[in-house]
């Protein structure tokens, strides 16, 4: 996503995997400065550390259940409402949120025109 909340790459998983599947992909060859997540992706040796290693930020408050809570940069991750509405937004699509698609290449083809449409919008 983009700092506009706009959809720059889309990776498709199963729907039973973690988030940090998706987040293994989605860090290579990363760009940014610094990378706003939920705290789902709060895994220090697959996340925090690589992006530490290459220079950049990791914006991802810690989990409840983190022994030595880390900080973070909250007023910085109130920028992730974009992303956030842009979730919302797709799930506001009936077929992409109870995912009536019977293949994944169905299902990714509906999600990357629903965001197409977000880019026109």
């Amino acid at each position: 996503m983009d700092a506009l909340g706009n959809p720059l790459t889309i990776v498709s998983a199963a729907g039973q995997v973690h988030d940090l599947t998706g987040a293994d992909a989605l860090l290579v060859g990363l760009k940014a400065k610094s990378l706003l997540a939920d705290k789902a992706c709060d895994a220090g040796k697959r996340v925090i550390e690589p992006l530490t290693a290459a220079g950049q930020t990791a914006v991802i408050p810690p989990k409840k259940n983190r022994l030595t809570p880390r900080q973070y940069d909250k007023v910085l991750y109130e920028a992730r409402h974009p992303i956030e509405n842009f979730f919302r937004w797709v799930n506001r699509c009936r077929a992409i949120a109870t995912r009536y698609d019977k293949t994944a290449r169905s299902f990714r083809a509906a999600f990357q025109m629903t965001a197409v449409l977000c880019w026109l919008n």
